[in-house]
């Protein structure tokens, strides 16, 4: 009887095994998918603060409706094993403990969430921390906004970047320095508040997340098997968004000094300058 039940086990491991070898053989593509999974960040180059002749400071929005952006925001679920949405990629790093997640409180990484805290923000889907500066319309610095929050109600991205003149490779540069996912400000019942008021949620130091972005893959409408990364995306700036703020004595952004079309001349306005600055610098 023994050597029944010992034969009959052996014979179920071996099924077991075989189903499993059979299931690991299987392919999904005609190739095995290897450049972005083993890609490691290219460093910048090195930069000294006596190089730098000129900089300047920008914030921006990179609003996910857009249809240049559209590969941040899906797949909407977590569906396919190849490609990711960008909050899911950074929502699970900063899960898994291998990125670190700061308080929206200001955009200088103060502030370093706690444990419960990225757990309230992450796969729960009920937060009620609260926000105090919100996106335009403005808001007081006082008042309260409280929300819950889940994934797929990110709808934009704000980055911190630093533009400037690098006299010792004579090339005027842009390096992100941090990322901020955004979410409509929700009232107590859960309904959207009046004026679309846009909040950041936590920001993300960009120098820490590019060894993530770096192995996630984005969508390229052309060709799948030319796929980027996302720190492709960011680095070669394969996206649309609009200037909100730039450095200046009054710490104040386009809104509060502009409104409705001069509000957009503006940022344009901002863009250009830079665009005319390195132009400048060259004689043809």
């Amino acid at each position: 009887m023994k050597k029944i039940i010992l034969f009959l086990l052996v014979v179920c491991f071996v099924g077991i095994d075989i189903n499993s070898a059979q299931a690991q053989n299987v392919l999904d593509g005609v190739y095995v998918k290897e450049h972005a999974q083993f890609r490691r960040v290219v460093p910048f180059a090195h930069l000294r603060e006596a190089d730098v002749m000129w900089s300047k400071r920008i914030w921006r929005v990179i609003d996910l409706d857009e249809k240049l952006n559209l590969p941040f925001r899906y797949p909407a679920s977590k569906s396919m094993a190849d490609r990711a949405s960008l909050i899911d990629v950074i929502m699970d790093a900063v899960e898994e403990g291998t990125l670190t997640a700061y308080s929206s409180i200001d955009d200088e990484f103060t502030l370093q969430l706690t444990k419960d805290e990225i757990e309230k923000v992450g796969g729960a889907g009920v937060d009620s921390t609260q926000i105090t500066d919100p996106d335009p319309p403005y808001l007081t610095r006082d008042t309260v906004i409280k929300r819950e929050f889940s994934r797929d109600k990110v709808i934009a991205y704000r980055i911190k970047e630093d533009w400037f003149f690098d006299k010792q490779r004579s090339v005027i540069e842009s390096r992100l320095i941090g990322i901020a996912p955004m979410m409509y400000a929700e009232d107590d019942q859960g309904e959207i508040r009046e004026g679309n008021i846009r909040i950041p949620l936590f920001w993300i130091y960009y120098p820490e997340a590019r060894n993530m972005l770096v192995n996630a893959e984005v969508y390229n409408r052309g060709n799948d098997a030319e796929r980027r990364t996302y720190d492709d995306v960011f680095q070669k700036r394969m996206f649309n968004s609009y200037i909100f703020k730039e450095s200046n004595v009054f710490d104040r952004r386009i809104e509060e000094y502009k409104t409705g079309i001069d509000a957009l001349l503006e940022a344009e306005r901002i863009k250009h300058e830079i665009i005319n600055l390195e132009h400048d610098l060259w004689e043809f």
